[in-house]
């Protein structure tokens, strides 16, 4: 499902002419090496560009449009009009490794025989004399090269020029490259993208792009060893993708990887979207919507908000060109040494992630502090609280990521892990934020419990609910109000010394804490005594005199809550006043 995907976009992309055809792909070229009509060495042009990144101006190789690469393994393999400087003029990453080099320089010049040998255009004899008269032994001395050596062993890729234009504009040259690329060889198989028989490719074009694979690219169809294969199947033989499919699916995700302001990244893996008919408009309000990049996408709050609410109930934002039944896409990879694997895969209808990410919202939601400026909390944002502050890798785990992307996006329940690792930070921190008590919320609303019941999930402080771990819950902060009436700008409260205790053993902590409330009220004014006591004795009355022995993860979420809208009210009162 995920190759015919691809292989639709790509042919709604060459519809919109966005995308190269058969055969061609957009390859980043450093240098451009200028020759005449007898093949000599004139120039090396650098082709270097600016381009804007975001906010950012970078400088960064030019894009051509030329042969698609090869797809190289262990082997020595050359593609066609462009390589590095090892293949294109013998000059090797080392200066001892001459002997491969050599070969690489020999390779080279046997693809463009092969390929130019019947072709007349000048162009094209240009590129061979090129090859027959080079000297790749004392490449790097040569005048135009001398200074720029270095440079060009690091990798840098080359292509020709002559006569002012790239050889690979050449009509001649064209068409030979796609008459070699279309010829029909090998054995015939019936491909599982398009159903067609004909000849399979045995190894697909690499994915370049995805966050932590190699930088050479990675292969989400692979099969290089026995224990993968069947029958005596060799490479991909075993699923055997037609030439067509092959080059189609990863054409067109490595034209979405290349567009770096709209890949997004959850936890360890690269996520790219899209709908059928390749229309820019759903990437754009998809950014903002699902992964809360509005900048970027270039929505105002308000503009988000009913977009979103009206493709939620299933209509459709004319002034946008959005229809809510367009078929959307996600599709997340995560890297897995030279190849990929699929971290989730959605498919819906674009009004039904929006309708799943508006409910997600409106479960999130919560009372939120002055100084928070989230109105609506981002994935990366909601992740990045299940990880501990202090440690070096402030990425969430993979899994944990993955699966509340998957629930988030597709409707579903909220996994367990998510919940886990908030109260473990809760317990760590012995804080309650906004965003780790509404998840708490979001959750509980989604993967109901009768220990953390609706009537604690509320957006705010709830005063006549009568769960008694809720109403703990903000006894701890009136008793955490008192303590720092009592003592003004104080640096450590009950909340760094029981917060955890308190939550997980009230029985046993509680008592702690009322006699030390009694002592924090007698250094109060009678007024202020008056009031905290109405206060405690109103929570009192909510639950019975016996407190519980211990509290489940449920229950210590009601806790949370509690406490949370107990101090969330009383610095809302403070901004107020």
């Amino acid at each position: 499902m995920i190759l015919q995907a691809l292989v639709k976009l790509y042919e709604d992309l060459r519809s919109r002419g966005e995308i190269a055809a058969e055969g061609w792909s957009p390859v980043k070229i450093n240098y451009a090496v200028c020759i005449d009509g007898k093949g000599s060495v004139i120039q090396i042009i650098p082709q270097i560009v600016e381009e804007l990144r975001g906010k950012k101006t970078v400088r960064s190789p030019r894009q051509i449009m030329l042969p698609a690469p090869v797809t190289k393994s262990s082997g020595i393999v050359s593609n066609f009009l462009w390589e590095n400087a090892d293949y294109i003029l013998g000059i090797p990453k080392d200066p001892k490794d001459r002997e491969k080099s050599a070969k690489r320089f020999t390779a080279c010049r046997e693809k463009h025989h092969e390929l130019l040998d019947n072709v007349s255009s000048n162009a094209a004899k240009a590129v061979l004399a090129f090859f027959d008269n080079w000297d790749n032994a004392h490449a790097a001395m040569h005048p135009e090269i001398r200074e720029i050596a270095e440079e060009l062993r690091k990798g840098c890729n080359l292509t020709f020029r002559f006569e002012g234009g790239f050889v690979s504009e050449d009509t001649a040259v064209k068409k030979a490259w796609d008459e070699h690329y279309g010829e029909n060889s090998g054995e015939a198989l019936q491909c599982l993208v398009t159903g067609e028989y004909g000849p399979y490719e045995p190894i697909h074009p690499k994915i370049k792009g995805v966050n932590g694979a190699q930088s050479s690219g990675a292969s989400i169809v692979s099969f290089n060893a026995p224990a993968f294969c069947s029958y005596d199947k060799e490479q991909n033989a075993n699923a055997p993708v037609g030439k067509y499919a092959s080059f189609a699916y990863t054409a067109a995700l490595n034209h979405l990887l290349a567009d770096k302001n709209y890949v997004q990244h959850i936890g360890d893996a690269t996520v790219v979207f899209w709908a059928d008919g390749a229309k820019p408009q759903y990437r754009a309000l998809s950014l903002a919507a699902l992964f809360g990049n509005n900048e970027s996408s270039g929505f105002t709050d308000e503009q988000l908000q009913s977009a979103v609410a009206r493709l939620a109930k299933g209509l459709p934002v004319e002034e946008l060109d959005v229809e809510a039944d367009r078929t959307f896409y996600i599709l997340g990879l995560s890297p897995n040494a030279s190849r990929l694997s699929v971290r989730f895969f959605l498919k819906g209808s674009f009004g039904s992630f929006m309708k799943n990410i508006n409910e997600h919202h409106e479960r999130m939601r919560i009372d939120r502090p002055s100084f928070d400026k989230f109105e609506t909390v981002p994935l990366w944002k909601l992740l990045s609280e299940t990880v501990n502050p202090n440690a070096r890798d402030k990425s969430a785990s993979p899994i944990l990521s993955g699966a509340v992307a998957r629930a988030i996006f597709s409707g579903g329940p909220y996994p367990v892990s998510l919940i886990e690792s908030i109260m473990l930070r809760i317990r760590a921190e012995h804080d309650v934020s906004r965003i780790k008590a509404a998840i708490i919320k979001a959750y509980y609303l989604k993967n109901q419990n009768q220990g953390c019941p609706k009537e604690v999930l509320t957006v705010s402080l709830n005063e006549s609910s009568t769960n008694t771990a809720y109403n703990l819950g903000r006894l701890f902060s009136v008793y955490e109000a008192v303590q720092q009436k009592a003592n003004p700008g104080i640096n450590s409260t009950i909340r760094d010394k029981y917060f955890s205790s308190a939550a997980a053993t009230p029985a046993n902590i509680f008592p702690v804490l009322d006699n030390l409330c009694q002592k924090h009220l007698k250094k109060l004014d009678e007024g202020s005594r008056i009031y905290f006591g109405r206060q405690i004795g109103d929570i009192k009355n909510r639950f019975g005199e016996e407190l519980p022995l211990r509290l489940s993860l449920p229950q210590q979420g009601s806790f949370n809550l509690g406490y949370y809208h107990q101090t969330q009210k009383r610095y809302t009162k403070k901004e107020e006043n």
